[in-house]
């Protein structure tokens, strides 16, 4: 008999879910919040609008788009995607995002990059989850690192942020590399 996951959207301390309407509000707050929009983006920080934020998780054929929320209350605390898939090459990029910083540094990163994964090899069916991070993110970094995550290069001077320049760092897994850290667990 196959091991079959009990609930694929379930993780230790986080679920993935679709977007609410009540989410609006506290995803706007969010965008208020510079350390938050540079380290989910390299373009030039700028809250978004209602509208642009209502749009997030419309039916796209190369996405698959979640909000992060607590399984003990519910919380929204942010959201990761899997976007700019290829089928043909069974690949995809990762995107994550916690918005209230005191929400970060408790695990809840790591624990969604478990889901995604997750849910990228075994319903998807990808063969390869790839993600870019400003190298000053260093959470973003040991996140990605703790689930499998490995550097596989960078774009040198590719961000220019108060004055300096820093490197975007490519960061890739691929299937057996993930089925081995599972193996392992």
């Amino acid at each position: 008999m196959t091991n079959i996951i009990p609930n694929l959207f379930t993780g230790e301390k986080l679920k993935l879910s679709q977007p609410r309407e009540e989410d609006t509000e506290l995803m706007l707050r969010w965008g208020e919040d510079s350390d938050y929009l540079r380290n989910i983006d390299t373009e030039f920080a700028l809250p978004r609008t209602q509208e642009q934020l209502a749009s997030e998780g419309a039916p796209n054929p190369h996405e698959v788009y979640f909000r992060l929320r607590t399984i003990d209350e519910d919380r929204l605390i942010g959201f990761i995607v899997i976007h700019s898939i290829e089928w043909n090459n069974r690949a995809g990029l990762l995107a994550i995002g916690i918005g209230n910083a005191e929400d970060r540094s408790k695990g809840f990163g790591t624990d969604a990059l478990k889901l995604i994964l997750r849910y990228a090899f075994h319903e998807l069916n990808l063969d390869r989850v790839g993600l870019e991070v400003i190298e000053y993110n260093g959470g973003g970094i040991r996140a990605y690192e703790k689930v499998g995550f490995q550097i596989e290069g960078r774009k040198r001077s590719m961000v220019y942020r108060d004055g300096k320049r820093f490197d975007v760092i490519v960061m890739g897994i691929l299937r057996p590399e993930w089925e081995a850290i599972q193996a392992e667990n």
